[in-house]
């Protein structure tokens, strides 16, 4: 029964999976122009194009990691404000869910809006967005949707928080929905085969949600948390290894390597499909070392918080080995966790029964962790 079980939840993920088919081949880039602006220069003049892309990429993410305090270091905006608009779905599907659009029709709310002190070609990215739902008390959390989501994605479980008393900001995370360039349609310039936009992409999003936590301290709220789903719990987990204010930290779905999702996901294939003519797992792991949960278990553990960690049994994803691995040094450090393996995959999580599951395990940890 269990492997019946398995083949049933397989094909299920594949055909969830094959759903979204504009997904699109780009070929490989260096993208050395991303940097011209990082700290840990050492040398390098904007501009310049060194002879050598990769070893250029490889050398720079060692300095990064070993001075990430540095590298996801920001100014603080100086322009927050509260812009209240109509709602919209901002599908990145091809074929667009016509009941979905009309059920948000006519419907507004109130968004977070700043300027990014990470700034990129694209003006609409670089001003961030989070959907705001107030919460009385102290306790906040900003969440963190997964790639590709649209804008109202993670909406019920945002309410759910808010009847148990913590306030939620939904953090648009770059390249996705109001952030998106119109020359594409999806957020493929947040992962891509573009080496130096993907590490400037995660650079942006984790400063992003350090601005926010900023703001949730203007407003009174001093207890912090985060969630992250999928690359969203990436970008969730370097933050919290570099901010000392988050104190609760649910990852939904975990993984090691950004290097190692990109190559053996289902969902990055035509990803790996314009790289692997030209680099390699390892080469690209090194590649992208700054930008991995796994660079900085050294930074998360300087700090005291609770975490969650929610993978799926029968991921084809973010699969779940490499989830496992994530587990063991959480374990190994004897860091304050818990683990929950749910029995889907990565798409089917958002899938009834699965997707209450979920909710369930995220909303019942936040609610007690912070008690403590």
């Amino acid at each position: 029964m269990a492997s019946r079980y398995a083949q049933w939840m397989y094909d299920w993920e594949h055909r969830l999976t094959s759903v979204d088919n504009n997904r699109v081949v780009r070929p490989l880039e260096w993208g050395v122009e991303w940097a011209r602006d990082w700290p840990h220069r050492n040398g390098w003049r904007p501009g310049q194009i060194p002879d050598d892309p990769e070893k250029f990429f490889v050398e720079w993410n060692r300095r990064i990691v070993a001075d990430s305090d540095t590298f996801y270091a920001y100014d603080r905006p100086d322009d927050y404000r509260l812009e209240h608009r109509e709602v919209q779905v901002f599908s990145t599907r091809e074929v667009l869910d016509l009941k979905l659009e009309a059920k948000v029709k006519g419907r507004s709310a109130d968004f977070l809006r700043f300027t990014s002190p990470v700034r990129t070609p694209h003006p609409e990215n670089d001003l961030a967005n989070a959907r705001w739902f107030p919460a009385r008390g102290r306790r906040a959390v900003i969440l963190l949707p997964h790639w590709n989501s649209d804008a109202v994605a993670y909406v019920s479980l945002c309410r759910v928080l808010n009847l148990l008393g913590i306030a939620v900001l939904r953090l648009s995370m770059p390249y996705h929905d109001i952030r998106m360039p119109a020359e594409i349609q999806r957020a493929d310039y947040a992962v891509s085969a573009n080496i130096g936009r993907t590490l400037h992409a995660v650079r942006q999003g984790v400063v992003d949600v350090r601005c926010c936590l900023d703001w949730l301290e203007q407003q009174g709220y001093s207890q912090l948390g985060i969630v992250g789903t999928s690359l969203g719990s990436c970008y969730a987990f370097i933050a919290a290894a570099h901010d000392s204010r988050i104190r609760v930290a649910a990852f939904n779905h975990a993984s090691t390597y950004v290097a190692d999702v990109v190559w053996r996901g289902q969902s990055t294939r035509h990803i790996r499909k314009a790289l692997e003519a030209d680099i390699d797992l390892e080469r690209l792991r090194r590649m992208w070392l700054a930008v991995s949960p796994m660079s900085y278990f050294d930074r998360f553990s300087r700090w005291p918080r609770k975490s969650l960690i929610i993978y799926a049994k029968y991921d084809l994803t973010f699969l779940p080995d490499l989830s496992r691995q994530v587990v063991d040094e959480f374990e190994r450090r004897q860091l304050d966790h818990k683990i929950v393996v749910l029995p889907c995959g990565h798409y089917t999580m958002g899938e009834p029964p699965y997707k209450y599951m979920d909710g369930w395990q995220l909303a019942s940890f936040l609610r007690t962790a912070f008690e403590n």
